[in-house]
């Protein structure tokens, strides 16, 4: 809703800074023709005060203060009411030029007074006091007939259904555009998520199903060795899909996998922050960026870093968290930190094994450790440490 009103006040503004240059300066252009003026003190202090009224709507933006829109109502309003105390009997270019101030440019002040609220009221004693000023410089006019008030009023009508139409079309139009882009994106989500479950069901038909029926059937056909080379494949599969990984396969039923030996820290990493942002978790790196670890390491390190995140995902009650990545020449060290409600680490029951047997367990089987820091209202952070 904020944007909307920002994009809605901004093209008032827009609309209000064009229309209020142009009046001025065709009002300016009938005052500067020669012999147009009986004193030409008049002309000059009529001038040069349209012409600061023009710079005033040239540098009009929409946080303009409303003493500024005030300043520029009064001086043109004031320079109508010069003319006409100064000039008995003002020419047909004056009379014009006048209306013109009164009826351009005190109505383009007025399309940035908006439609609601008190600034109507700032509006219509606008609208009132310009026409009466015109009405009183033009009275004296020798072939005044009304058309000069009729020009002003004119345009004050058109200013105001301006400032009207742009008020509630403009909002209606980006709340339109919201609501298609927010169907767009459901859209999208949708089609992501049906591409990756039918992606994932083709790919557990041909690898993890593939090798639970040949065991059904007790391996008949195949022999052992090349059963027991399917299954690990298929564990490093699920390995990777556990990391965040989405292997694409070569062809129906052949699914090239990288060896985790060949992995770097930092492209798993990319692969673990991927997948926690499908989840809703927005995961922030610091620190290295590759880090070279050996296969049964990496897999614990990645797994525990992956279990901590889960754990902010699921129970910190905030949507971001920092993961800061260190080394040194004996180990690997990841800070896992979130904002969120924090606990009190007493209060855990001692058979809730989560993070014992996930987190801390998991690392110590490789030499490695965890700790935990978190406290209620302080967020958690959670430190693992393996060795290279």
């Amino acid at each position: 809703m904020e944007r909307i009103q920002k994009e809605r006040d901004r093209l008032l503004a827009a609309t209000a800074r064009n229309m209020g240059a142009l009046t001025t300066l065709t009002a300016l252009l009938c005052l500067v023709l020669p012999q147009s003026f009986e004193h030409i003190w008049v002309q000059v202090a009529a001038i040069v005060a349209l012409l600061v009224v023009f710079l005033g709507f040239v540098r009009l933006r929409v946080n303009t203060p409303m003493a500024w829109l005030a300043c520029l109502d009064v001086l043109a309003i004031g320079t109508v009411v010069l003319v006409g105390a100064a000039e008995k009997e003002p020419t047909i270019a004056v009379v014009y030029g006048l209306a013109f101030v009164a009826g351009g440019s005190t109505a383009s002040v007025g399309v940035l007074l908006g439609t609601t609220g008190p600034r109507m009221v700032l509006c219509a004693l606008s609208f009132v006091a310009s026409v009466a000023a015109l009405v009183y410089a033009v009275s004296d006019a020798n072939f005044r007939e009304g058309r000069a008030e009729a020009v002003a009023v004119a345009c004050w009508i058109f200013g105001m259904i301006l400032a009207v139409w742009l008020g509630r079309v403009v909002p209606q139009t980006m709340r339109r555009i919201a609501n298609m882009s927010e169907a767009y994106r459901a859209e999208r989500v949708a089609t992501e998520t049906e591409a990756r479950r039918r992606q994932g069901a083709r790919l557990l038909h041909d690898t993890v199903l593939a090798t639970l029926t040949l065991l059904a059937h007790s391996g008949v056909g195949v022999s052992e060795n090349a059963l027991r080379e399917q299954a690990a494949q298929d564990a490093a599969l699920l390995r990777q899909l556990r990391m965040g990984l989405t292997p694409n396969p070569a062809a129906s039923g052949e699914y090239k996998l990288r060896p985790v030996e060949e992995s770097t820290l930092g492209n798993t990493l990319e692969s673990v922050k991927q997948r926690f942002r499908r989840m809703g978790l927005e995961v922030s790196w610091h620190g290295k960026g590759q880090v070279l670890l050996p296969s049964e390491t990496l897999d614990a390190f990645l797994l525990a870093l992956s279990e901590s995140l889960e754990n902010v995902r699921r129970h910190s009650g905030v949507g971001e968290a920092h993961v800061t990545i260190t080394d040194d020449d004996t180990s690997v060290r990841a800070m896992v930190t979130d904002d969120g409600v924090g606990f009190s680490i007493e209060s855990i029951a001692p058979g809730r094994l989560g993070f014992t047997e996930s987190i801390v367990a998991r690392l110590r089987d490789v030499g490695g450790n965890a700790r935990l820091f978190s406290a209620p209202g302080s967020g958690t952070t959670v430190v693992l440490e393996v060795p290279k």
